[in-house]
């Protein structure tokens, strides 16, 4: 049985779907006012691989993510400005072609790691109405209007911060104040664009012309799409100390719920959270310029994949370090995976587990099982690949229904497709090739101190040549 760790209840749980047969996953997606860095994207192989056991498991799946693209402050609580407005204003840019622009390029990173497509991907502008007419069925019971919009009273539901367990009597401490607002944590659920201002996303609503607050796009995307309760919401830890908890107290006003000792009352019966990236040198975050972006370790020369199976190494509960000597480590592994994968590329999957191979499926499947622990059943994975005296069309069935998980695209990529060209390289693979020709030729008159020198020329272009390999040479990642 599929257990899952309940941040909710901070307890690990068997997965009970709502509908039986059916699993309904909610992902918080990017805010597309920037490129996404290497640790926003740890959020979308997570969800994917979760998506990816539930679908293994048999349960129909809906997965959908939502692409924010009005709403989200400068601070992720009651304070700054709107994220897409101000990126609009620093590039002279419509604020529509900022959000298509971030949008296609997080589209292309998610295909590049291979994250499979959800079931949809719902936009925050083209629910709008839908977000007014939520706003206006809990605003009698549960809000209050300011000059600066409407408010959500938190002291109106059983519970609120349970999720973050951080509340204090003077409120979550990254929420800064605004005056007239009754508790630390109420937050906006629709705001009011200022007297003698126009932005370029903004809307009629009973409460003034303006735009909706972060956290109500969510709630009414998820309950719309999904339908409350549904079975999985996830996103980054850092959304479990504003954001969800913020969406789980107007999923409670919406749904006249009760208090929050039953889980299905937040809206989602199981909340999960993955743990940081974390990057020593600062270069995590966007405000240090050229910021670690999945574009930047394809131009080191690094296949996406390579980073994938860097986050499959560590539990998504767990703080993941990156550098590029692990990025490279897991780059050295996946071409082992694939060098063991190519060579059953030709083998007929068998329909029967060969006996040898089955406790190491066991294994895998155990792991998976127990809160997706991707660890020990990449563990097992290798070890399929590497068993002897195995018939390779009984190995590749196995591999393949372990990858299917996992999402290394064993099958579709060969060693050759991790080759990527870094950016800083001079010398061109037409040059390499000529070289290595000059090199042989070396080699076959034994003049073996040119082969040396050549081989010396090469490597001190970042060209590693690697005799006795078919592949020949691959470029040498400092």
């Amino acid at each position: 049985m599929l257990k899952l760790y309940n941040s909710l209840t901070r307890a690990l749980e068997p997965f009970e779907p709502v509908h039986p047969g059916e699993a309904r996953v909610y992902s918080c997606g990017p805010t597309v006012y920037n490129y996404p860095h290497i640790g926003n994207m740890r959020a979308y192989v997570f969800a994917d691989v979760l998506g990816r056991t539930l679908s293994h498991q048999g349960y129909a799946l809906t997965h959908v993510i939502n692409i924010t693209d009005v709403g989200h402050l400068t601070d992720d609580a009651d304070a700054g400005e709107d994220k897409m407005e101000k990126m609009a204003r620093t590039q002279a840019q419509s604020i529509w072609d900022i959000a298509r622009h971030y949008t296609e390029a997080y589209w292309a990173d998610i295909a590049a790691l291979n994250v499979r497509q959800p079931a949809k991907w719902s936009i925050a502008t083209d629910y709008v109405p839908q977000m007014i007419d939520f706003a206006k069925s809990i605003a009698d019971r549960h809000c209050y209007e300011l000059d600066s919009g409407l408010y959500f009273d938190v002291s109106t539901v059983a519970d609120y911060g349970r999720l973050a367990r951080l509340v204090t009597d003077e409120g979550e401490s990254r929420i800064d104040p605004v005056a007239g607002k009754r508790n630390a944590a109420d937050f906006a659920i629709w705001r009011k664009t200022p007297p003698g201002e126009t932005r370029q996303m903004e809307w009629d609503s009973p409460w003034g012309r303006g735009a909706p607050g972060w956290h109500l796009e969510c709630s009414v995307m998820s309950g719309d799409l999904l339908g409350f309760p549904f079975d999985i919401h996830t996103g980054g830890i850092d959304h479990r100390e504003i954001h969800h908890p913020n969406e789980i107290a107007q999923n409670q006003a919406f749904c006249c719920a009760g208090a929050l000792d039953v889980p299905a009352n937040s809206g989602a019966r199981v909340w999960m959270h993955n743990n940081f990236l974390v990057e020593r040198s600062g270069k995590m975050s966007k405000s240090s310029g050229e910021f670690l972006r999945l574009q930047l370790l394809i131009d080191r020369g690094y296949h996406p994949l390579a980073y994938r199976l860097m986050c499959l190494q560590a539990h998504y509960r767990s703080e993941l370090e990156f550098s590029w000597e692990n990025l490279g480590a897991a780059l050295t592994r996946l071409k082992r995976m694939l060098m063991a994968s190519e060579r059953l590329r030709d083998a007929a999957p068998s329909d029967d587990v060969h006996p040898k191979l089955a406790p190491m499926l066991e294994t895998f499947e155990a792991a998976i099982a127990d809160d997706l622990n991707t660890a020990i059943a990449l563990t097992a994975l290798e070890d399929v690949l590497a068993a002897k005296k195995v018939d390779a069309g009984a190995k590749r069935a196995v591999v393949e229904r372990m990858d299917a998980v996992l999402g290394l695209d064993l099958f579709g990529k060969i060693r050759a497709d991790l080759r990527l060209r870094p950016t800083a390289a001079r010398i061109t693979e037409a040059e390499i090739e000529a070289t290595l020709e000059r090199r042989k030729a070396a080699r076959a008159e034994k003049d073996f101190a040119a082969s040396d020198a050549l081989r010396d020329e090469l490597a001190a272009e970042g060209v590693e040549v690697m005799d006795g390999d078919p592949l020949g040479w691959e470029w040498k990642l400092g």
